[in-house]
């Protein structure tokens, strides 16, 4: 089944941490690029973070930039984000897509052939 992953969500308080990982299931992401997203109850959904298919290239939206990471790891099939210093504004369902271009994060989103299932993050003391 072709598919993505998402996991390594949770309950974490402010401060902390939390790896997210974005696995394929079937086919190979080295050709796609990766993007991150969210949706927190009530809100649209948001661009997070994309990381580019050689992994050479990312880029962040503002409200996360220096808190969290984008990394692939292709002989893997997974992407990561690592999220650190979380805050309550930051629970959100995370998503990742594979993306047909690399997609500067606040653009239009580019197409994309598979889409995650997501994973809840939740920041709360």
């Amino acid at each position: 089944q072709l598919q993505l992953v998402e996991s390594g969500g949770g309950l974490v308080q402010p401060g902390g941490s939390l790896r997210l990982s974005c696995a394929a299931s079937g086919f190979t992401l080295d050709y796609y690029a990766i993007g991150w997203f969210r949706q927190a109850p009530g809100k649209e959904r948001e661009g997070v973070s994309c990381i580019s298919s050689s992994g050479s290239s990312r880029n962040y939206a503002d409200s996360v930039k220096g808190r969290f990471t984008i990394s692939r790891e292709n002989f893997g099939n997974t992407v990561y984000l690592q999220m650190n210093n979380l805050k309550p504004e930051d629970t959100a369902v995370y998503y990742c897509a594979a993306l047909r271009r690399y997609w500067v994060v606040g653009g239009p989103v580019p197409e994309y052939d598979y889409w995650g299932q997501g994973t809840q993050v939740i920041v709360s003391s």
